[in-house]
C-alpha cells in the first residue's frame, strides 16, 4: 500500500450471550489477519449480556490491546449495538460481523482486497444459507425484492449487515441519528463506491439464535417504515378497490331492486360481514398511520441511541 503506516480495520462485533461463541471469533479474526497486510482492532459491543460474555471479553482486553469493549446499559438493541461499535471504531475501515459465527471471518480478506481497490461499502452476500428454514429464507428474500421497490435504494440480494464501511462512509452514517435504525439500508443510502462479495453462510456455531422469524420481521418493517412511506400509499390504494367494490355492490343492489328481482333477499350475515370487513379496513388504516405517527413522535424527542455503562480499550478509559 502507498503508506507506510498500517492501515488499521475495526471489526465491530454486537453479542448478546455469545459465551462459547467470541472466543472462537477471536481466534478466526487473528488467523484472518495473518494473510493481509493492516492491523485490527476487535470492538466488542454487549448489547446486555448476562452468560459472562462480557467478563470474558474484558479479561481478554487485558491480554490483547487489540481487543476492545464496549458495555451497553442495558439491551438496546442489534441495530443499536452496531451504530455504538461503528460510532468508537478508529480504524480506516469497519467490518461489522456477528457474533454466531454464522459470517466467517475467512471472508474478511476478500471485503478488504476490495476496499483497497477504492469501494468505500463492500458488502457480503450469502450465496447459501446454511441451518436456516426454508421460511425464513423465502421471508427473507421477499423481503428484499419488497424493500428495494418500495424504498427506491439499491439494497443488494441476499446482503446481512456483514460488510466493510470505509472511514468516509463510516464518518457519514454518524450523522444520521434515527431512532429505529436499519444499518445495511442506512450504508447503501449514504451512497459512495459500493462493491460485494460472495460467500456462504454458515450455520450458528453453538447456541440459539438472536433472531428468530419475529424480531427479523420487526428489523424488516422498521427497514420498510423507514426509509418509505409506501405502506400508507399500499393502504390508500386497497381502500379505494374496497370502496370501489362496494359502489358497484351499492349498484348491484339498486338495480335489483328496481327490476324487482326474485334473487334479491335480504340477510343481516351479508350487512355484518361487510361491516366487519369495512371495520377491519378502517382499523388496519388507522393502525398504519398509528405507527408513522408514532415513530415521528419518538424521533422528535431526539433522546441518546444508547448509553455506556462501561469500555475497555478505548481512548475515552484510558
Amino acid at each position: 500500500m502507498a503508506d507506510e503506516a498500517k492501515k488499521l480495520i475495526s471489526i465491530v462485533v454486537p453479542f448478546l450471550n455469545e459465551r462459547e461463541n467470541i472466543p472462537v471469533l477471536y481466534e478466526r479474526v487473528r488467523a484472518a489477519f495473518d494473510s493481509v497486510e493492516e492491523t485490527f482492532e476487535l470492538v466488542f459491543v454487549d448489547d446486555g449480556s448476562s452468560d459472562g460474555s462480557p467478563d470474558w471479553a474484558m479479561q481478554k482486553a487485558t491480554e490483547d490491546d487489540r481487543i476492545k469493549v464496549i458495555r451497553l446499559s442495558r439491551n438496546f438493541g442489534h441495530q443499536i449495538a452496531i451504530t455504538a461499535g461503528m460510532d468508537h471504531a478508529r480504524g480506516d475501515a469497519v467490518i461489522i460481523m456477528d457474533a454466531d459465527l454464522q459470517d466467517p471471518p475467512e471472508v474478511i480478506p476478500d471485503l478488504i482486497a476490495k476496499w483497497r481497490l477504492g469501494k468505500d461499502v463492500v458488502y457480503a452476500v450469502r450465496e447459501s444459507r446454511e441451518g436456516e428454514t426454508v421460511m425464513k429464507k423465502f421471508l427473507a428474500a421477499t423481503f428484499y425484492k419488497v424493500f428495494r421497490h418500495a424504498a427506491n435504494i439499491d439494497v443488494p440480494l441476499n446482503a446481512g449487515d456483514f460488510r466493510l464501511i470505509s472511514r468516509k462512509a463510516i464518518n457519514a452514517l454518524k450523522q444520521v441519528r434515527e431512532l429505529h435504525r436499519f444499518v445495511r439500508g442506512l450504508t447503501c443510502w449514504v451512497g459512495f463506491e459500493q462493491d460485494s462479495v460472495v460467500y456462504k453462510r454458515a450455520a450458528r456455531l453453538t447456541g440459539e439464535t438472536k433472531y428468530p422469524v419475529w424480531k427479523s420481521a420487526r428489523l424488516a418493517w422498521d427497514g420498510l417504515t423507514s426509509f418509505s412511506g409506501a405502506p400508507l400509499r399500499w393502504i390508500t390504494t386497497f381502500g379505494i378497490v374496497v370502496a370501489f367494490a362496494g359502489l358497484l355492490l351499492t349498484l348491484h343492489v339498486v338495480v335489483s331492486a328496481f327490476l324487482g328481482s326474485e334473487n334479491l333477499e335480504p340477510g343481516w350475515a351479508t350487512i355484518v360481514s361487510l361491516i366487519l370487513f369495512m371495520g377491519g379496513v378502517q382499523l388496519i388504516s388507522l393502525g398504519l398511520v398509528g405507527q408513522y405517527v408514532s415513530r415521528t413522535y419518538e424521533e422528535s424527542k431526539k433522546r441518546p441511541l444508547y448509553f455506556v455503562k462501561k469500555m475497555v480499550g478505548l481512548p475515552d478509559q484510558e
